[in-house]
């Protein structure tokens, strides 16, 4: 998820860790507060390398920094720096436990995410991704901050562990509506004749009322909108051409291969003038897509180029209030054309 949220589990995470030293006086609450913040947001740091172009930059973010094993192995490691700091060596199987705790919440956090992490490397590098919660959501990050916060200013630790598990508690529901959503999309596909084909449903931006649904078919996808709210009201659906001869002639590029991969199939291929462009339909909602490239000028590949994201795109937010609470079916793509 975002640095913000990383940064209010991980100071969270330690001060629940760290809660017997804290109420024996060994160990400010502030003190654990930041460490974990520090711990927390340091997987995101790979963010920082570059990989040579976008698309490597993009998938091979959440990679090795945010794999169990190796975050398990250098727990010890950080463990000893932060007693060493803080002149507290007693302190050292506490603070093992608490930096671990912090270290791997955060990639199994962004794994809710449907952006893809690879937390099972060096064994596996699949990008586990559910997308039961945005990469953004307020109603997640703010338990979490309000209760570190209160207990900061009050000295009460009950403050911290109420904003874990208000906070635990929507991650959960994320995953509950999740599955009520699919299951709904796929009661209503199986009434059209879209019964077949790659389905995937995600949150949408800042809410885990509204779900995007995506169909992959052969020669096309579908878009289509889910609201927790709409009861039995029909899912109105938009469909996109794919090129099947324009996929099947760049399959093998490695910019193509490398996110066909990381989407897990759910991407699109299309000419736009003299140039390819390769969008990945995960995330965004069309026609905004958070990560779209150009692969190709003419019948000549090139160095990935990501595009800029639409910046003018107020309409879309606007909409998403709108259908989340039921108000219109109107598809997004109409509105913006």
């Amino acid at each position: 998820m975002d640095s913000l949220s990383q940064i209010a589990l991980g100071a969270a995470v330690s001060v629940a860790a760290f809660g017997k030293p804290i109420r024996d006086k060994q160990l400010k609450l502030w003190q654990a507060a930041a460490a974990g913040a520090v711990f927390g947001t340091l997987p995101d740091l790979d963010v920082l390398i570059s990989h040579g172009d976008p698309i490597s930059d993009m998938t091979l973010h959440r990679t090795e920094s945010h794999a169990l094993f190796y975050l398990t192995l250098v727990s010890p490691l950080f463990a000893w720096l932060l007693v060493k700091l803080l002149g507290k060596q007693e302190l050292f199987k506490q603070s093992l436990v608490a930096i671990w705790l912090v270290l791997i919440t955060h990639p199994l956090l962004d794994t809710l995410t449907i952006y893809g992490t690879q937390l099972a490397l060096p064994f596996s590098d699949y990008p586990f991704g559910t997308g039961s919660v945005f990469v953004i959501d307020p109603l997640y990050t703010l338990p979490l901050l309000i209760g570190t916060g209160v207990a900061l200013f009050n000295k009460k630790l009950s403050w911290n562990s109420a904003g874990l598990v208000l906070s635990s508690a929507y991650l959960l529901f994320g995953l509950v509506a999740q599955q009520w959503a699919y299951a709904e999309v796929r009661q209503q596909l199986a009434t059209t004749d879209h019964k077949t084909g790659q389905l995937l449903v995600t949150a949408t931006p800042f809410n885990t009322l509204l779900w995007r649904a995506v169909v992959i078919k052969d020669g096309e996808y579908m878009e289509g909108y889910y609201s927790l709210l709409d009861g039995s009201t029909a899912m109105q659906w938009r469909s996109f051409t794919r090129d099947k001869t324009l996929i099947e002639q760049w399959k093998n590029n490695p910019a193509v291969a490398r996110l066909a991969w990381f989407s897990h199939g759910f991407y699109q291929l299309e000419q736009k003038g003299n140039e390819v462009l390769m969008t990945d339909l995960r995330m965004g909602m069309a026609p905004f897509y958070s990560f779209s490239f150009v692969i190709a000028d003419g019948a000549q590949a090139k160095p990935p180029v990501q595009l800029e994201f639409p910046r003018d795109n107020s309409a879309s937010f606007v909409w998403l209030y709108q259908r989340a609470l039921a108000k219109t079916q109107l598809p997004l793509s109409d509105l913006v054309q």
